[in-house]
């Protein structure tokens, strides 16, 4: 069995001096000289259709969009969320991009997938783009397995961001669980531990310090992660892979190493191993220096394929102590 795999660069999707944009791929590339290349089976990108973007965006949002993006570059939200001519087909593409490696896990065509793609889609709520995300990818993806009969998916969010899109499309839908560990205080400004009193045990934000790392991370790996997939039993897990997290980002401050995106990597491939007969699904989020983009889908896709990887980044910042907050997060869910 194989690595599902789509990329989709979007080159048409740009806008100045912004930094999501098609240079985040340039350090991509080689496949074929990647100790895992025979593990990798690539995926034609065949876009959403409408509809299977509707199932989580409103017709309105639809409409509004491809309108701006018919009129040209423009300014969308106060993120900057930026569109082109492009951009409506791009975030089809993206959208697409991921349903193809869903359903290739699905229906047992790949073990696992990894959807490499822009635009992002986590901020992007039901009723609008946002956050530099136009269409929420991960939330269409997890919404069209379960309409081919999951009883439960699970989205682990490790963008430095908190994925607030993902979290209000499924707001009050007790087939998802969500978790979210991002950094405090930053954009967009939600996902605190006890935002969402009424999914206690599924809907579970963690925001970190600032310089929290490969610790941190692996206290959280342990600590929560394996007693949510425990508790919640899911038959598929999402990724919402974002390379934002590493320390040495340009618009975030968090303490990841590549090793850390690794270990992280590695424990989620195990909890889906365990608990969904090995179904998971990662998509790129952010990212903004294309060396961590590169290195942080090297390890995913190391760890989808069980592949060697020993990069060596590691942080220089000192970390910050998590425990009480881990204990605050515990004791909330009550794990």
């Amino acid at each position: 069995m194989k690595t599902a795999c789509v990329l989709v660069p979007s080159p048409g999707h740009t806008y100045p001096d912004h930094p999501e944009e098609p240079g985040r791929f340039s350090r991509l590339g080689d496949w074929q000289k990647k100790p895992y290349a025979s593990a990798l089976k690539w995926l034609e990108v065949i876009p959403a259709t409408q509809e299977e973007i509707a199932s989580v965006h409103t017709g309105q949002m639809i409409a509004a969009l491809e309108a701006a993006c018919k009129q040209g570059p423009g300014i969308v939200d106060f993120a900057p969320t930026y569109v082109t001519f492009t951009s409506f087909a791009d975030a089809l593409n993206a959208a697409g991009g991921i349903l193809s490696c869903t359903r290739a896990v699905l229906n047992s065509e790949a073990d696992n997938a990894f959807a490499i793609l822009r635009p992002p889609g986590h901020h992007a709520v039901p009723d609008g783009p946002m956050g530099f995300c136009l269409f929420n990818n991960v939330a269409i993806a997890a919404q069209a397995a379960l309409t081919s009969g999951l009883e439960r998916v699970l989205i682990v969010d490790f963008d430095a961001h908190h994925g607030n899109g993902t979290q209000a499309a499924f707001w009050n839908e007790e087939r998802v669980a969500y978790f979210s560990t991002h950094q405090e205080g930053i954009y967009p400004g939600s996902g605190r531990i006890g935002e969402a009193p009424h999914a206690r045990g599924r809907i579970v934000n963690l925001p970190l310090p600032a310089r929290s790392g490969d610790k941190a991370f692996a206290q959280l790996a342990g600590q929560v992660l394996t007693p949510l997939a425990e508790h919640f039993r899911p038959g598929m897990i999402f990724v919402s892979a974002g390379f934002d997290a590493h320390w040495n980002e340009p618009i975030t401050t968090l303490g990841l190493s590549s090793a850390g995106f690794l270990a992280l990597s590695n424990h989620l491939v195990g909890l889906a191993k365990q608990y969904c007969n090995g179904k998971i699904v990662f998509a790129l989020e952010g990212g903004y220096n294309p060396e961590n983009v590169a290195s942080g889908v090297e390890a995913g896709l190391a760890a989808l394929t069980g592949t060697e990887f020993s990069p060596q980044d590691p942080s220089p910042y000192p970390e910050p102590d998590i425990l009480s907050r881990l204990e605050q997060l515990l004791e909330w869910h009550r794990f």
